[in-house]
């Protein structure tokens, strides 16, 4: 039986890693974390029979402290560490928002626990440090987004060398094919409106800038080692291919299937071996016509300021991530423009010079450099 942490486990990836292990055999919940939404947690926790839990919130893991009677609950970035390392797991999902999912990743990683990766961030951030841990203990990192669980896929299918270029694909999100003056009026609400995906706000949004598939850009980087420039992005409004790979004979391959995201859950929690999963079979008269086109980076820049971030190195990433995170949530709030998170990510990258990464305490100073930096912006515009 594989012992299994789960965190960020009341978000879209979390419930449908839960649904995963309740239909197998062969996995169990033995921890259970969140960010802040402590009474969802704590309603998971006596479902599974989980006795120890933590939230990132700290007045989050206090109320959830006094309402259950039923285990322990930890508290803060150092209760998920604990939560981890205390564990005795044989494999943590990490599917957390944002940088708080850096911390746990490297716990995981350095004691030696194969990762399920779904928080972006961790390599977006601090992704050759990541990496590098990784090779050092010994520990697996299996991507559970749709995009690199397929290149995962093929790529292993390969012998060292075959592999000449990779291809993500995009749906283009809600606002695939509108005008700049169009996107200035974007509310909220449309922009969580993702066409194909049910995902929450950050990522939605994300994804409807192209910052998302920027994200995934510097994934694919980071995890399969293959330069910036045989890495390639297109949009594919359907869904149905996840991911494509030239060989260096000429042949391509792709993986292919209805977008539901227990599939790659599945696959990165069961790694190496499949397990059945109850999903539609793919039917493609019944799809009709599969279109591919190129991504719009005039109208919507994030792809091409992530690609810019990567390409800069040291820091850079780490701020444009930092920077994103904060414009998208004064974005929902009410704050910004859509057609503000780009000219705030880029403004943060200009006005912080990009610095060598040693530590991963150079990252975690890089991101409250440009968090302040982003939330000066968004308060003048405010103004």
């Amino acid at each position: 039986m594989r012992r299994i942490v789960v965190l960020g486990s009341t978000g879209s990836i979390g419930t449908q890693a839960l649904e995963v292990i309740e239909a197998s055999d062969e996995l169990e919940v033995v921890a259970l974390a969140a960010a802040t939404s402590w009474e969802d947690l704590i309603a998971q926790a006596e479902r599974q029979g989980v006795r120890r839990v933590a939230l990132a919130d700290d007045r989050a893991a206090a109320r959830a402290a006094v309402a259950w009677d039923g285990g322990e609950v930890l508290a803060g970035p150092e209760g998920l560490v604990r939560l981890i390392t205390e564990s005795g797991c044989d494999r943590v999902l990490n599917a957390l928002v944002g940088s708080a999912g850096l911390g746990p990743t490297v716990a995981a990683l350095g004691e030696g626990i194969d990762l399920a990766l779904a928080n972006k961030e961790s390599l977006v951030i601090g992704g050759e440090l990541v990496m590098a841990l990784a090779e050092a203990t010994g520990a697996s990192v299996i991507p559970v987004d749709s995009e690199h669980s397929a290149l995962y896929q093929l790529v292993s299918a390969e012998r060292p060398g075959g592999v000449d270029r990779l291809v993500l694909t995009a749906s283009g999100g809600p606002f695939r094919g509108r005008t700049l003056d169009e996107l200035a009026s974007v509310t909220p609400q449309e922009a969580l409106a993702h066409p194909t995906w049910d995902m929450g706000g950050r990522i939605t949004v994300d994804s409807a800038t192209l910052m998302n598939k920027g994200f995934e850009l510097i994934e694919a980087h980071h995890l399969f080692g293959v330069p910036l420039d045989r890495i390639e992005v297109v949009v594919h409004p359907q869904s149905i291919v996840h991911a494509l790979v030239h060989l260096n004979d000429g042949a391509s391959l792709a993986h292919l299937g209805y977008p539901d995201m227990r599939v790659p859950i599945s696959y990165a929690l069961h790694y190496p071996e499949r397990a059945d999963v109850v999903v539609e079979t793919l039917d493609l008269a019944a799809v009709g016509e599969l279109t591919f086109e190129e991504p719009d980076m005039g109208n919507l820049p994030c792809l091409r300021l992530a690609r810019q971030a990567i390409a800069t190195g040291g820091t850079a990433p780490c701020v444009l991530n930092a920077a994103d995170e904060l414009a998208v949530a004064s974005f929902l709030e009410g704050s910004l423009p859509f057609t503000g998170i780009p000219g705030v990510v880029e403004r943060v990258l200009d006005s912080l010079p990009p610095e060598p990464v040693r530590h991963f305490s150079d990252l975690y100073r890089a991101d409250a450099a440009a968090r302040e930096a982003a939330r000066a912006l968004v308060q003048g515009v405010a103004a």
